[in-house]
């Protein structure tokens, strides 16, 4: 039977979420294709503010890695939108030219951040905080500027102040209301929450309407409506979100303040349905993530054919963790001469907790600082409970008696993904989880904000008793309780020689494994049996399967190898005609002196590498990068030692091989380090008659110095001491950690002493040697093989 054609506008959250259901209910049954604005795939936009702290990395906040999408063969379109819609032939537009027939459509577009229409808003150093590129443009701002202004004291704009902190700002949080967060906390609790942020260097200008930004190109103040001025550098709008619904209006689907939408989610045209941010059901757009996951649970029976009653609207709260202060909220929030209220304020303790009740009805709750009754108010007041239902809960409950123990089955721990105790609990036995982990793998409790971890962990001690340990063990995902250590034990001792084999033989959970224990199991497994293994090519990551990096378009980049950065006309000629025949978007110079082709099609990219004759540059790999080097003795006035043949020595010997993260080299001719060696992952530096070697080096977001491992005399000891610290790396580091990583774990001194002996250092070499002697060029690989060009490379013709 031919699938049905199923489109999703909108790669975030809630349209995402609607996808993962529908493949639960019906896997097989349609063509998906999404396309999404940003080109990423699906992250977590709850963790924004944690990538502007500093606490974590966008991969870290992906809820959906490129491999998932291939896996569940998904077309994604990423950083392409969708301009109009033809409802009567059931085809869609993008700004790409793409035209895309559905038989059903989604529309998850989501909200855009409301921007105050003030004078001096075009200015530069003006932004919202709504996605990657926002934050981006801050950190830059930050490593220039020094004064932040934020407008807006609503929970955005205090992550957005928070990380602006941590970024080093000056900051001031300008607000129009007289406390913070007055639409989820009432007077008491955001006073409260205000002299905890102070503490923390937040500066609060409260009822302060801006009317002016101030500056000629770039923004130097801001200007207030009593008169007053404050100077800034950088100007974040954090003022709330709107709907973004213009492609629906444009396209004559019916829009109110959202996309109107039934109990099913469908549109007022057939076969066109909304969800998330952008639509609007009984009047109410919603913002928070837990209703938007409802809307898609609702969405995805429908479009499967099920018989659901549909969504029927959500009972909002929000349970929030600001600056590191706990907050929760729900339902009404402010007295009225309807409400009597239970109130505790603990000054001491500085927690505080309000309970509104109309009519003997639990109808909202406050709390500030300990809001661990948050998860049983919510419950309680969703099925309007009585009061007495409550004072009897607390009054029977033991002091020492876990809050979940008291709670029934049916009351929801995770509220954005909407998971019952009864659900983790069942769980928990039937397939016997043990991790945190484990528990986000298998029900998606904790997978969003993060906030019900703690209650997952209670869950888990409450059902398992003596059995859990709460100091988790680091298991390699969640398809299964071994480390990494037990597994590369576990396939020396039965040794297995294929990932399927392991997953077999070692119980794993889920049979066909995971995109974060496939590529790993094949990585320990051609570590292990560097002869035997042979690679296999749909364990890896999309790039690596490929041998070129995928690009926001969908088109990818080709980096040539060019040994420590030297090159010569005749391979400068070849790229200039590639890049002219295949008409090539961009040509840049990386920062690893190499020529990176970008923008290249998918099926062009075997006849690109057959016309250029040269080796991979490994720009996508996870392996030995590139070694950049700097002129050295040969040429420059200050240079002592030839570091552009050492870098071209080191970068032949270890081309192509396979490691637990990239690994990027450097090698500099005097202390200068115009090559950058001392934030290498391995760092070479020439002085006068000796070679220093650093480790442990990173130049990224983690800024990390590399660390002196040993100094040597000859250019053979440093090929012997480099290949003795990468193969201790290969064999003892996580899959995906870095070396910056690996050596802060392990300790330097502890890697000292493995390499500097010289019975060790000697097996190592050995080993490194065995791993380096099956090394195959992938390019000449893919181009020798019919099979591969045929099946990885569609519309490809081999010459």
């Amino acid at each position: 039977m031919e699938k049905k054609k199923l489109v999703l506008i909108g790669n975030g959250m809630a349209g995402v979420r609607t996808i993962e259901e529908i493949l639960k209910l019906l896997p097989d049954q349609f063509d998906i294709t999404v396309f999404g604005k940003e080109p990423y795939p699906n992250y977590n936009r709850i963790q924004l503010s944690k990538v502007l702290q500093g606490d974590t990395e966008l991969s870290d906040i992906t809820l959906n890695e490129w491999q998932w999408y291939e896996d569940h063969n998904i077309r994604l379109y990423p950083g392409e939108t969708v301009t109009s819609i033809d409802k009567a032939n059931q085809i869609i537009y993008t700004d790409k030219g793409k035209q895309t027939p559905y038989d059903q459509l989604i529309i998850a577009t989501g909200s855009n951040p409301f921007m105050l229409p003030l004078p001096g808003i075009e200015k530069e150093g003006v932004t919202a905080f709504r996605d990657i590129q926002d934050c981006e443009e801050m950190i830059t701002a930050s490593r220039q500027y020094k004064r932040a202004a934020v407008i807006g004291g609503g929970l955005l704009g205090l992550e957005a102040a928070r990380g602006l902190l941590n970024l080093g700002m000056e900051v001031d949080v300008i607000h129009i209301a007289d406390y913070l967060m007055e639409r989820q906390l009432d007077r008491t609790a955001g006073k409260l929450l205000q002299e905890e942020l102070e503490k923390q260097g937040m500066n609060f200008l409260l009822e302060k309407q801006t009317t002016k930004i101030l500056g000629k190109k770039r923004v130097t103040g801001l200007q207030f409506k009593d008169g007053n001025k404050i100077m800034a550098d950088l100007v974040v709008m954090a003022v709330g979100i709107k709907p973004n619904v213009q492609l629906a209006m444009e396209s004559g689907i019916q829009v109110n303040k959202g996309i109107i939408v039934n109990d099913h989610m469908q549109t007022n045209v057939p076969n066109i349905y909304a969800v998330g941010e952008c639509a609007e059901h009984n009047e109410m757009v919603y913002g928070l993530v837990a209703p938007l996951y409802e809307q898609g649970q609702a969405l995805a029976k429908h479009i499967c054919g099920m018989n659901h009653q549909g969504y029927k609207g959500s009972v909002l709260s929000t349970q929030l963790k600001v600056s590191g202060v706990n907050v929760f909220s729900t339902g009404i929030i402010n007295e009225t001469e309807q409400t009597k209220t239970i109130k505790l304020f603990d000054e001491w303790r500085n927690t505080y907790k309000k309970i509104l009740i109309q009519q003997d009805k639990l109808v909202g709750a406050v709390l500030f600082g300990d809001t661990k009754e948050g998860t049983k108010l919510l419950s309680l007041i969703k099925k309007k409970a009585m009061v007495n239902e409550y004072l009897e809960s607390t009054q029977t409950q033991d002091k020492d008696e876990s809050v979940v123990a008291s709670m029934s089955d049916e009351e929801v721990i995770c509220g954005c993904n909407g998971v019952s105790k009864g659900t983790i609990v069942n769980a928990i036995k039937n397939q016997g989880l043990k991790t945190v982990e484990e528990v986000k793998g298998c029900t998606n409790a904790s997978r969003s904000c993060g906030t019900c971890k703690s209650l997952v962990a209670d869950l888990l001690t409450y059902t398992l008793g003596d059995d859990y340990q709460s100091e988790e063990k680091e298991t390699i995902c969640a398809c299964t309780d071994l480390t990494r250590d037990e597994v590369i034990t576990e396939i020396k001792q039965k040794n297995l020689t294929h990932t399927r084999e392991v997953m077999n033989v070692l119980g794993w959970k889920s049979e066909e494994g995971c995109s974060k224990c496939k590529p790993a199991l094949n990585y320990y497994l051609g570590m292990i049996h560097p002869k035997e293994y042979e690679d296999e090519r749909e364990s890896r990551f999309v790039n690596e399967r490929l041998h070129a990096n995928i690009q926001k378009d969908g088109t990818y980049s080709v980096v040539p190898r060019m040994y420590g950065g030297v090159t010569n006309a005749e391979d400068l000629r070849k790229i200039a005609d590639v890049a002219e025949k295949y008409d090539v978007g961009m040509i840049k110079l990386t920062g690893g002196q190499r020529i990176d082709l970008l923008g290249v099609k998918k099926e062009d990219l075997p006849h690109v590498w057959d016309d250029l004759g040269m080796p991979s540059g490994y720009a996508y790999g996870k392996s030995i990068r590139t070694v950049k080097t700097c002129v050295g003795s040969e040429f420059c006035r200050f240079g002592t030692q030839d570091s552009t043949g050492m870098g071209i020595q080191l970068e032949k010997k270890f081309e192509g091989l396979n490691t637990p993260h990239k690994v990027k080299m450097g090698v500099s001719a005097c202390p200068r380090n115009c090559a950058e060696s001392g934030i290498k992952d391995v760092g070479v530096v020439g002085l006068d008659g000796i070679w220093e070697i650093y480790v442990g080096g990173n130049g990224g977001t983690d800024l990390r110095k590399a660390e002196l491992l040993v100094k040597v005399k000859t250019e053979d000891e440093v090929l012997e001491y480099t290949a003795a610290f990468l193969q201790y790396y290969r064999e003892n580091a996580r899959y995906l950690e870095r070396t910056s990583h690996y050596v802060e774990r392990v300790g330097l001194e502890h890697i000292k002493e493995v390499v500097m002996d010289e019975e060790s250092r000697k097996t190592l070499n050995e080993r490194m040697e065995e791993a380096l002697n099956v090394y195959q060029e992938p390019w000449n690989q893919v181009l020798e093989n019919e099979t591969i060009l045929k099946d990885l490379y569609e519309k490809v013709v081999a010459k």
